[in-house]
């Protein structure tokens, strides 16, 4: 016979399960969002002194909130993979959840370029390094084993419809374009040979990430023009674009900066080139906000976007955009330029309160649906096969000749 208490833990024990096995693998994009804002803000866009002490608390504060969100969802994912890893392999294996993995490693990553940032101040200066190491000793092996595993998985699946191509898909080049700039901080920590190992291995995996951004964007861009949009619940995923294009041009710029540091005055010509293409690819990103903004748009118009874990997808990739503008702005010594990165960022901000707010309101509800449940949309039915043009007969062709 079971007892009250008995029965009420058994049932919050199987809540707990069922919780778990259907953790949504997006989670991570949290910390990305949050740890950005802390990154930008350190960098002070626009060098306005007035605000020099509100972006010091805005910077540890963010990163701060950042590693502890990181703590609890990590723990989390990683139980979800030792206790449930079927639910979490099919997850792996679904076009439009399996990319969602790679924001674990991301938000490793964007963290501890965030400890890097703004460590020196919290904590023990001699630590800080050891942190970062770390961080990236997890984050980096499992950036590339991510985009490994889901790149397999797209090419010995069969996806006969080009519908379940999404923006989604960006989110493990974007990761693999964030280890170049967590590799930086490390040159300094290391002896002349190994920090031209590890710039070697930057400029890599930049190629990796930059070269993998534009195969799917050239997927994304066919799949929008040649078929409806994507439906509302992932429409999110199209804001992703930012991601690369943002931080593939702030990457850029500090893999020249470290270049120049490692390998001295002869590479100086380096950062001229890196900061015009990083200006080039930043043009790119600013115009997909634009297009970005009123595909947004036009969805709020006809229905507006339902809340998921999907949403955390708005904050990061308008942060990596917010980073290259501050990058450039340094770079060129244009002032309105670090003005418009000021801007960014008090969009960012502001997009940020949406969603942790709509989160929080969320979780306050008991809207498990939104907050757990793996964002697998229905099959699209296969779409019917265009029918064969009709030959057009030999005189017709004759006489318009």
């Amino acid at each position: 016979m079971t007892t009250p208490d008995s029965s009420g833990t058994e049932t919050t024990t199987i809540r707990a399960a069922s919780w778990l096995a259907e953790f949504h693998p997006g989670w991570f994009g949290a910390v990305m969002g949050t740890a950005v804002v802390g990154i930008i803000a350190e960098k002070n866009p626009g060098g306005f002194s007035d605000l020099a002490t509100t972006m010091r608390d805005l910077s540890i504060g963010a990163v701060a909130l950042a590693a502890l969100l990181a703590a609890v969802v990590g723990g989390a994912y990683c139980l979800r993979w030792v206790l449930y890893p079927r639910e979490a392999w099919a997850d792996m294996r679904d076009p439009v959840v399996g990319p969602l993995h790679a924001t674990f490693p991301g938000g490793i990553l964007v963290l501890a370029v965030g400890v890097a940032a703004i460590g020196g101040q919290v904590l023990p200066v001699s630590s800080v390094p050891t942190v970062v190491e770390v961080l990236d000793a997890i984050g980096v092996p499992l950036a590339l084993g991510v985009s490994l595993v889901f790149a397999y998985l797209l090419f010995t699946l069969e996806l006969a419809d080009r519908r379940l191509v999404n923006g989604g898909w960006f989110i493990p080049p974007v990761v693999t374009i964030i280890v170049p700039v967590v590799l930086v901080p490390l040159l300094d920590q290391v002896q002349r040979p190994a920090a031209r190992l590890l710039l070697v291995a930057g400029y890599a995996f930049y190629g990796i990430g930059f070269v993998l951004f534009l195969l799917v964007l050239g997927l994304l861009h066919d799949r929008l023009v040649t078929r409806e949009l994507p439906p509302s619940g992932t429409a999110p995923s199209l804001w992703i674009v930012l991601g690369p294009a943002g931080i593939g041009a702030a990457a850029l710029v500090e893999l020249a900066h470290a270049t120049v540091s490692v390998l001295g005055p002869t590479a100086r010509p380096l950062e001229l080139v890196s900061l015009v293409g990083a200006t080039a690819l930043w043009g790119f990103g600013a115009w997909w906000l634009l297009v970005a903004s009123s595909l947004i748009g036009r969805y709020v118009r006809h229905g507006g976007i339902a809340y998921g874990v999907g949403w955390w997808g708005f904050t990061f990739p308008l942060g990596a955009l917010t980073l290259a503008t501050t990058a450039l702005g340094t770079g060129w010594s244009v002032p309105v330029i670090g003005d418009v990165a000021l801007a960014l960022l008090v969009a960012l901000v502001v997009v940020w309160i949406v969603v942790a707010a709509r989160t929080l309101a969320s979780l306050a509800s008991g809207d498990r649906r939104s907050l757990l449940a793996s964002p697998r949309p229905a099959t699209p039915a296969p779409a019917a096969e265009p029918s064969a043009p009709t030959p057009v007969p030999v005189e017709v062709v004759r006489s318009a000749s």
